[in-house]
């Protein structure tokens, strides 16, 4: 299903309404997204506090993640986890935090879906572009507007 960036938190907000599995739920949000803007690929994650580490539950793109877990502390994910903002890096090259994912992303985003208080990070919106500067001020603005919209994906 392709949806346009004006659509995108409509579709996002009748996929959460009408979630009764999880993970299959969270795979259309993943494609919702991707297909908004022709994103190449579209992670989304668990923050587990307990194990220290950050689980891909679904995907949507041209592979699977080359780290489907990985600790809390690495990665621009932690940059994320640990300031609870979004993390926008238009030359992943240039970011030593960068976990190469695949060879030709140039651009990443790291967007946090956090608890209803905003204070602790439950999970990642991940999204790779080969595209530098992919991101603008009003794709991020549009990216967090979602991660409020599927938070109650995360019951925690």
């Amino acid at each position: 299903m392709l949806v346009d960036r004006d659509n995108l938190a409509m579709a996002l907000k009748e996929a959460v309404l009408s979630a009764t599995d999880r993970v299959a739920t969270l795979q259309r949000v993943a494609e919702l997204i991707k297909s908004s803007d022709g994103y190449r690929w579209v992670g989304l994650y668990d923050v587990d506090y307990e194990t220290g580490t950050v689980r891909n539950i679904v995907w949507s793109g041209s592979g699977a993640p080359a780290y489907p877990t990985f600790p809390i502390t690495k990665g621009l994910t932690a940059g994320a986890i640990s300031s609870r903002k979004t993390v926008n890096v238009g030359d992943v090259a240039a970011d030593a935090r960068y976990l190469t994912a695949f060879g030709t992303t140039k651009s990443e985003i790291i967007v946090p879906v956090l608890d209803r208080d905003g204070q602790k990070v439950l999970g990642t919106i991940d999204v790779e572009s080969e595209v530098p500067l992919a991101f603008s001020e009003e794709v991020q603005a549009l990216l967090e507007s979602c991660s409020e919209v599927i938070r109650p994906l995360w019951h925690r």
